[in-house]
C-alpha cells in the first residue's frame, strides 16, 4: 500500500508539473517556430537592401520639419525654408512621421535614421507576411507574398513618410481579412487607424477608396466561369459602414480640416507640373526589371486561373486592376501593386506547397537560422563611417563647407535634388526649391525653373528676376555648361559633384 501511495503520489507529482512544462514548450515552439524565423529572413533581406539607402533627396527637409515641430510643438502653416514661396501657405501634412523622423535623428544621428530604415520597412514586409498567410492559409507560401512586396517596394525604400504609409495600409487589409473571417467587429479598427494614417501620408486617400470597392462587392452573388463573388453577411456589411462612416469622421482629426482631407486629390488634379517633372511621379518604363515583373504577375495570374480553373474573386480582380492601372501610370505606385497582388498571389498557390505544422517543427534548427540571422545584421548594419560617406557622396557637403567657410552670402538657386540637403545643412541660407513640389507648383516657380534648368528659357530671365547671386549646381547639369559663359558669371568652386557661380 505505501509504495502505491508512492506512486501515485509520483503520478500526481508529474500531473501537476505537466501542463507548466508543456506551456513552456508552447512558448518556445511559438517563439522558435518556422513563421518567426521567416520573419527575421525578412529582416534580414531588409536591412541588406536599404543599409545604403540612407540618403535621399526628401529625408532631409522631413528631418528639418520634424525638428522645428519637435523644437516648437507646432506645425509650420507658411513656408519656412525658401526665397521663392516664401510665406505661402503651406501645411506639413506628413507632419507625424516627420517627427518619428526626427525623433530617431535626436536619438542617434544618421545611425538613428539608419534604424528608423531597418525597424519601419521590416515592419511593412513582415505585416505583409502576416496579411499573405492569414489570407491564404498557408505560411509557407506566404514567404513568396513577402518576397513579392519586397520587390516592388524597392522602387522607394528610404527615410519618407510613405513607408508608413503603405505599412498602415498593409494593416487595413489585414483588418478586413481579419473582419471577414473571424469577427466584424474589427471593422472598428479601421477609424483609429485612419487618425494615424491621415497625419503620416496622403496614401489615407487610396485606403479610403478600397473601402467602397469592398463594400460594392458585398452585394453580389455571382459566378462567371472562374469569376466569383460572394454576398456577405448582414452584420459585415452593418459594420463596415460603420467603419467607413467613422474612418471618413477620423480624417478630420488633423491639423488643418479639409484641406488636409483633399490634399491627395490637389497633387492628382491641380499640380500637371509636378507630376510631370518629378521623377518618381513618371509613368512606368518597361526598362525597369520592375515593370518585368508587373507584366509576369499579372500574366502567371492570367493563366493560372486559366489553365487551373482558380476562382478569382470579384474584390480582387478590382483591386489587381486598380493596383495594376496606378503603377503603370505613376512609377512610386509599384508599392501599392505589390501590397494588393501579394495576397492574391499567395490564396491561388495555396495549395501547391504542404502547409505549416506547428507539430512537425523544428525549434532548434529555426533557433540556429534566427541566431544566423541576427548575426547577418548585425554585421550588415552600416557604421557611423560609412553612413557619414554616404552623406558626402551624394550631398554637396563640401559646398557648404565652401559657402561657410568663405562666407558667401545674398540669394541663392540651388539644383533641385540638393534643396533638401540644404535645408537641413545650411538652414541660415534659404533655398530656392526642393522637394515640395507642391508649395514651388503653387507659387508658380516649378514649371519657371523646369524651363531654366532644361534650357528651354533664356537662363538670365530667372536669375535676374529672382536677383540670384550665386548657383549652387550639379556638375554634370546643363545648366551648368551653359553658366560658365553666360556674361557676368563666374564659378567660384567647384569638385567632382558640385560647382558655384557668382556673379562677377
Amino acid at each position: 500500500m505505501r509504495a502505491l501511495a508512492e506512486s501515485d503520489v509520483g503520478v500526481q507529482l508529474v500531473t501537476d508539473v505537466h501542463p507548466t512544462v508543456r506551456e513552456g514548450r508552447s512558448a518556445l515552439q511559438a517563439i522558435f517556430s518556422f513563421p518567426v524565423m521567416l520573419a527575421a529572413v525578412l529582416v534580414v533581406l531588409t536591412v541588406l537592401t536599404v543599409r545604403s539607402r540612407l540618403n535621399d533627396p526628401d529625408v532631409w527637409w522631413h528631418l528639418k520639419t520634424g525638428e522645428i515641430i519637435w523644437n516648437t510643438h507646432s506645425i509650420p502653416t507658411t513656408d519656412p525654408f525658401s526665397i521663392t514661396a516664401n510665406d505661402q501657405p503651406w501645411t506639413a501634412h506628413e507632419w507625424l512621421s516627420q517627427v518619428t523622423i526626427y525623433g530617431a535623428w535626436k536619438a542617434g544621428g544618421y545611425t538613428g535614421l539608419m534604424i528608423w530604415l531597418c525597424v519601419f520597412p521590416s515592419a511593412f514586409f513582415i505585416a505583409g507576411y502576416v496579411l499573405c498567410s492569414l489570407y491564404s492559409g498557408n505560411s509557407k507560401v506566404a514567404l513568396l507574398g513577402a518576397l513579392v512586396t519586397w520587390f516592388f517596394a524597392t522602387v522607394g525604400l528610404a527615410v519618407r513618410p510613405h513607408v508608413l504609409g503603405y505599412l498602415l495600409l498593409t494593416c487595413e487589409l489585414l483588418i478586413i481579412h481579419l473582419a471577414r473571417s473571424r469577427n466584424p467587429r474589427w471593422f472598428l479598427a479601421l477609424p483609429p487607424l485612419f487618425t494615424v494614417w491621415v497625419n503620416c501620408h496622403g496614401s489615407f486617400f487610396f485606403g479610403l477608396m478600397i473601402l467602397p470597392v469592398f463594400l460594392c462587392c458585398s452585394f453580389f452573388d455571382f459566378r462567371l466561369g472562374s469569376l466569383i463573388s460572394q454576398r456577405w453577411e448582414k452584420s459585415q456589411q452593418t459594420m463596415l459602414i460603420i467603419g467607413i462612416a467613422l474612418s471618413i469622421a477620423a480624417l478630420f482629426i488633423n491639423p488643418v480640416g479639409l484641406k488636409h482631407v483633399i490634399y491627395p486629390l490637389d497633387v492628382m488634379l491641380n499640380q500637371p507640373v509636378n507630376l510631370a517633372s518629378v521623377d518618381e511621379w513618371q509613368a512606368l518604363r518597361l526598362d525597369d526589371v520592375r515593370a518585368l515583373g508587373m507584366l509576369a504577375v499579372a500574366a502567371f495570374l492570367f493563366l493560372w486561373t486559366l489553365v487551373r480553373r482558380a476562382p478569382l474573386y470579384l474584390e480582387e480582380l478590382v483591386l489587381f486592376g486598380l493596383g495594376m492601372g496606378m503603377a503603370a501610370r505613376h512609377n512610386r505606385m509599384l508599392f501599392v501593386f505589390g501590397v494588393l497582388a501579394a495576397p492574391m498571389l499567395c490564396r491561388l498557390l495555396s495549395k501547391t506547397w504542404d502547409r505549416y505544422e506547428p507539430a512537425r517543427d523544428r525549434c532548434a534548427a529555426n533557433a540556429v537560422m534566427m541566431m544566423l540571422a541576427s548575426i547577418v545584421i548585425v554585421f550588415s548594419f552600416p557604421n557611423a563611417v560609412e553612413l557619414d560617406r554616404q552623406m558626402k557622396t551624394g550631398n554637396p557637403a563640401r559646398a557648404v563647407e565652401y559657402i561657410r567657410r568663405t562666407g558667401l552670402s545674398g540669394r541663392m538657386l540651388n539644383e533641385y535634388v540638393y534643396g533638401g540637403y540644404l535645408i537641413w545643412a545650411l538652414p541660415e541660407q534659404r533655398v530656392f526649391i526642393d522637394g515640395r513640389a507642391d508649395v514651388y507648383e503653387w507659387a508658380g516657380v516649378l514649371s519657371e525653373y523646369a524651363a531654366w534648368a532644361t534650357l528651354r528659357s533664356d537662363p538670365k530671365i530667372l536669375l535676374d528676376k529672382y536677383r540670384v547671386d550665386f548657383c549652387l549646381m550639379a556638375k554634370g547639369a546643363p545648366m551648368s555648361l551653359v553658366l560658365q559663359y553666360l556674361p557676368g558669371w563666374k564659378v567660384v568652386y567647384s569638385d567632382e559633384l558640385s560647382v558655384i557661380f557668382a556673379r562677377s
